[in-house]
């Protein structure tokens, strides 16, 4: 079963170009099956039917596990299961016909235009991680870019004479992204004050580095915005993709199109980006409940 996974995870590696975050995701659910198939008795995925998969699925019920990861689990066992069809390695996909729970979406948690302001005032400019924060923090806000491809950006991915930024998101998909005057601003402050103290080794690419003069990891930068929102006195559950977030909410306040904030987040399909005009709608409410003598 090991042998297939790996396979599988190849495929997706070399085939359809994933991210390294995904090509993790999905490694580790199917491990986790085969973890549960293992203690079942079952040793290979050829001996599997839609039975052993609905078993493992209502596993992951009585263990807790929220209704996302569910799917998401499913979503892993079906693009696997299919792959093993195709290779002709089973000759039945037992997850046909077997559908996701049902989604309740949850809208993203996101900052007003005042905490945004107050969270990229924290870092300490005279200090070359602070100047390394403030760049990051600016340019996050300023083209609402995953924190994925935030960190994987190397020093030729931006243009400040120009203006834009060039990143690589889901599935290696490249697009450029303008970014304003004051990410530029910051950006060539930690460039020319900050990254020349912190890297360690004059051919690092990277455009952020961290302490050890090495690029910075997802997990350094959950713990650099967690430290200044606590700084800020900001009481919202920040998670590194808040900025994401927050910077499409006020893009669509402010009168931005759908399309144009969808090219700009890298969303495949616009529904996805829809689910931010619910909470501008909100705010028009919240602004017309205030606002109108007879609301």
């Amino acid at each position: 079963m090991k042998a297939l996974i790996e396979e599988f995870i190849y495929y997706l590696t070399v085939e359809r170009g994933l991210a390294e975050n995904t090509l993790e995701s999905y490694a580790r659910d199917l491990e986790r099956y085969s973890a549960f198939l293992s203690k079942h008795g079952i040793t290979k995925f050829e001996a599997t039917n839609k039975t052993n998969v609905m078993a493992y699925l209502l596993h992951l019920q009585k263990q807790g596990k929220a209704t996302s990861t569910i799917s998401r689990h499913l979503a892993s066992l079906k693009s696997f299961y299919q792959y093993l069809l195709r290779e002709k390695h089973i000759e039945q996909d037992p997850t046909v016909n077997l559908e996701s729970p049902k989604l309740q979406k949850k809208l993203p948690r996101v900052l007003s235009v005042e905490e945004v302001e107050i969270l990229l005032n924290q870092p300490r400019l005279n200090e070359p991680a602070g100047s390394r924060d403030k760049a990051m923090l600016e340019l996050l806000y300023a083209t609402g870019i995953r924190v994925s491809e935030l960190i994987s950006l190397d020093l030729d991915h931006v243009n400040l004479e120009m203006g834009y930024v060039r990143c690589f998101g889901k599935g290696s998909k490249e697009r450029i992204i303008p970014i304003g005057s004051l990410a530029k601003k910051y950006v060539e402050e930690y460039l020319h004050r900050g990254r020349v103290r912190l890297i360690k080794s004059k051919g690092e690419t990277a455009l952020f580095v961290n302490h050890h003069g090495r690029r910075m990891t997802r997990q350094g930068f959950w713990k650099i915005i967690k430290k200044y929102a606590r700084e800020a006195g900001i009481k919202k559950d920040i998670t590194p993709h808040t900025l994401r977030h927050s910077f499409a909410t006020h893009l669509l306040e402010n009168g931005a199109d759908l399309r144009s904030v969808q090219e700009m987040l890298g969303h495949a399909d616009i529904t996805t980006t829809q689910i931010y005009t619910h909470l501008t709608r909100g705010r028009l409410r919240e602004v017309y409940s205030k606002t109108h003598p007879r609301a």
